[in-house]
This record gives C-alpha cells, sequence and structure tokens, in this order.
C-alpha cells in the first residue's frame, strides 16, 4: 500500500496552482485586450469600421463556440430584448473609443476609458447603496491628477481632433459603463443563455448598430487584402472571444482587488505599446501622469471587505 503523503497533494497546494492558474488568466486576457487598440490602428479602416468587424466576427465565433460546446439554447424575443441596452452601450463605446485611438493614441485612449470604474462605483452608491471603498475619493483626485499630467498640461499644444479625441476617450468609458451594468443586470436576473451565449447575441446586435451608424456616415465596409482581413479577424478573436473567455473562467477564483490590478495591465501595456511600436513621444512627465493615474484607478476599484463573523 503506497504511502499517502507522496501520492497526494496537500489541499493548500492545490489551491495555490489553481490561483497561480488564474492569475496567469486573468493577465494573459487583460495584455490581449491590451493588443486590440493596436489592431485598430493597423486595421487602416474607419474607426466605426473597425468596430463592426471586431464585434461581428467575435460575435459568431462565440455563438459557433457556444453550438460546437453543446450548449445552445434558442434565443427568445425577451433576449433580443435583453441585449439592446448592453449592444447599444458597448456601440457607443467603440464608436468614441476607436476614434480617440487613432486621434491621440492607443495608451492614453485606453487610460481614459478605463476611468468608468469612478461612474461604476457612484452608480452602484446612488442606485445600488453600494458603499465604496475608503480610498474610493483619494483615488479619484490621484488618478485626476495623473490625467491632467498627461494631457491636461499640454492642452493648449493639442489640435482641436486630439482635444475631441480626450473627451471621446472619456465618453468611452460612460457608454462601457452603460454596457457592464445593463450586461450584468441581463444575465443575473433576465436570460437563461449562458454568458458566453448572451455575448454573442449582443456582439451581434451591436454589429448591426455600428453598421447602420457607419453606413449614415458614408463608411465603406468592403474589405481589401489578406492583411486587412488578418487584422480585424485577429480583433475578433483577440478582443471577444479569447480574453474574454480567459477573463470569465478566472475572476470567480480571484480576490476583487487583485482582478483589478490584473487588469491594469491593458491600459499600462497599451501605452507602452504605443510608445513602442507607434513612438509615441514620451517625458519623464508622462510616465510620471501615467503611474498616478493607474494608482488612483486601483484605489477607486477598490470594494471595502466584509468582517470576518467569529464563531
Amino acid at each position: 500500500m503506497s504511502d499517502p503523503s507522496t501520492t497526494a497533494a496537500p489541499a493548500g497546494a492545490s489551491s495555490d496552482v489553481s490561483t497561480r492558474a488564474a492569475v496567469i488568466q486573468m493577465a494573459a486576457g487583460a495584455m490581449l485586450l491590451s493588443s486590440t487598440s493596436l489592431f485598430v490602428v493597423y486595421a487602416h479602416t474607419a474607426p466605426t469600421v473597425s468596430g463592426f468587424y471586431r464585434m461581428f466576427f467575435g460575435g459568431g465565433m462565440l455563438l459557433v463556440w457556444v453550438a460546437l460546446r453543446g450548449r445552445w439554447q434558442r434565443f427568445t424575443v425577451r433576449d433580443l430584448g435583453w441585449a439592446l441596452l448592453p449592444a447599444a452601450g458597448f456601440a457607443a463605446d467603440l464608436i468614441q473609443w476607436h476614434r480617440s485611438i487613432l486621434w491621440v493614441g492607443p495608451g492614453i485612449a485606453t487610460l481614459l476609458t478605463n476611468f468608468q470604474v469612478f461612474l461604476m462605483a457612484l452608480v452602484g452608491f446612488t442606485f445600488y447603496r453600494e458603499r465604496p471603498g475608503r480610498w474610493f475619493v483619494p483615488g479619484m483626485l490621484l488618478a485626476m491628477v495623473g490625467l491632467w499630467l498627461l494631457v491636461g498640461a499640454h492642452w493648449s499644444m493639442f489640435d482641436a481632433r486630439h482635444r475631441l479625441g480626450v473627451w471621446l476617450g472619456l465618453g468611452s468609458g460612460v457608454a462601457y459603463t452603460v454596457y457592464l451594468l445593463s450586461f450584468r443586470r441581463a444575465l443575473k436576473t433576465h436570460t437563461r443563455l449562458s454568458p458566453a451565449q448572451f455575448l454573442g447575441l449582443m456582439s451581434l446586435l451591436c454589429a448591426l448598430m455600428l453598421w447602420l451608424w457607419g453606413s449614415g456616415e458614408g463608411d465603406s465596409f468592403a474589405l481589401h487584402g489578406v492583411a486587412n482581413w488578418s487584422v480585424l479577424l485577429a480583433l475578433g478573436f483577440f478582443g471577444q472571444v479569447l480574453a474574454w473567455l480567459l477573463m470569465v473562467q478566472a475572476m470567480p477564483r480571484l480576490p476583487a482587488s487583485l482582478v483589478g490590478l490584473l487588469l491594469l495591465l491593458q491600459p499600462v501595456l497599451a501605452f507602452v505599446l504605443d510608445v513602442i511600436l507607434l513612438g509615441r513621444p514620451t517625458m519623464s512627465g508622462d510616465w510620471t501622469g501615467l503611474a498616478l493615474a493607474l494608482a488612483g484607478i486601483l484605489l477607486g476599484a477598490l470594494r471595502p471587505g466584509r468582517r470576518a463573523i467569529k464563531a
């Protein structure tokens, strides 16, 4: 009979392995998301067009993945109805964010949209009586100082399009908040679809809205050449499918504070890639502003923990 101590791993060791795997998954998902802003630049299409193909390709891939796993459920009119608001929120987010990416750069645009952390907390406090963490106000002030160092200190040097790109980046955070809140509410109480199938449905509805918007602007949705197809397929796969699948599996196994910290890899890497690959001119004040803004966003994302109940 074998010695159990040599054949069975301790429960603590198994838990540590699971946590490390979740951290790796979460970090990988955040890093993949950081690359989506670069795909928007390399797509060489109108901003609404790249948003359309992200949602069209990504939504189609998600629904195929759900069907192949044998978890397909029939859509109902109710499902379609509850997917409309998050689809509209995401469409408004991409319309603004993709313009911000092209006009102010992937790094700043991605940082600006992450200010939705503070809006989410304010909505939670106002409508759901969710008490923000003690570091919420200091975090918000710190993030504002960082943002001023990045864009406010040089405001007079920017042209009109760059300034508009800054406002659109912040506006995309507002739209993203609408998406997050309505998507979460629909999943919790209003649809029996799995998260992946509901996201796929929402993505295709969002693609339809972006197509209507782009058509109204006179955009052409025709793709030309292998490079064009490859970049937009990668945008849909990495940004709307793989990153989401990695993070949704990892989030329930990690504390909220660690999830918030790992999600900050997205704006950090987007900024670094902007500097390295796109040659963004950067001074020491920009790096200081980035660090302060990220620290503020992290503090704003922290939630008060519950006190342990003694037996």
